[in-house]
C-alpha cells in the first residue's frame, strides 16, 4: 500500500476530504520523524514504538575485492511492534 492508497482508504473510514486526510496523514509521519531525529521515542499503545539507536563500527569486505573495509557507527530507524500488532499478525 502507498500513501495514495493509504489516504483513499482512512479518507473513506473517517469521512474525512482525501485532501485533509493526506495532510494529517503527511503530519503525522512528519512529526514521529522530528522526534525520532532528535534521539525521543514516539509510542503508539498496541501498535508500537518508533526509536533510534546507534549502530556499532564495525569490519565488512567488499564484495569485489575481498578488502577489509571498516563501515562506520550509525544511527539507524528502529520500530517495536506492540502486543495488538503482533497478535494480529499471528492470527490466521
Amino acid at each position: 500500500m502507498n500513501l495514495t492508497e493509504l489516504v483513499d482508504v482512512v479518507s473513506s473510514k473517517t469521512g474525512m476530504t482525501k485532501g485533509k486526510t493526506r495532510e494529517a496523514i503527511k503530519t503525522t509521519l512528519e512529526t514521529v520523524l522530528s522526534e525520532v531525529k532528535k534521539g525521543g521515542r514516539v509510542t503508539v499503545v498496541g501498535f508500537g514504538a518508533f526509536y533510534s539507536s546507534t549502530r556499532r563500527a564495525r569490519m565488512g569486505r567488499n564484495p569485489q575485492t575481498g578488502a577489509d573495509v571498516m563501515i562506520p557507527c550509525a544511527r539507524v530507524p528502529r520500530f517495536h511492534p506492540g502486543k495488538v500488532f503482533k497478535q494480529a499478525l499471528k492470527k490466521k
